[in-house]
């Protein structure tokens, strides 16, 4: 990664970023409507919650937390951005 310019591994990073927005907009949208579309008689309830709240709106803080955690502390770089390191190739 030393070879590569900042930018680059802020592009990479931005782009990781983008999926992970991407995906938490997918599980929200999926337990919101996939299990919320009933009529709510028919709802599941888990800790007084609705089940399609619970999941998309409760439990997707949490896993997104740790996708986060986990994205950042593992495939994130602390790179400096001060272009004066850096040739203008």
């Amino acid at each position: 990664m030393k070879d590569k310019h900042p930018f680059q591994i802020a592009n990479r990073e931005a782009i990781i970023g983008i999926i992970l927005v991407v995906f938490n907009f997918i599980w929200w949208f999926a337990f919101a409507y996939g299990l919320g579309h009933k009529n709510p008689e028919e709802y599941q309830f888990i800790f007084g919650f609705p089940a399609w709240f619970f999941y998309s709106c409760i439990v997707g803080v949490f896993l997104m937390s740790l996708l986060v955690f986990v994205i950042v502390k593992f495939f994130f770089k602390d790179v400096s951005l001060d272009e004066k390191e850096y040739d203008n190739t």
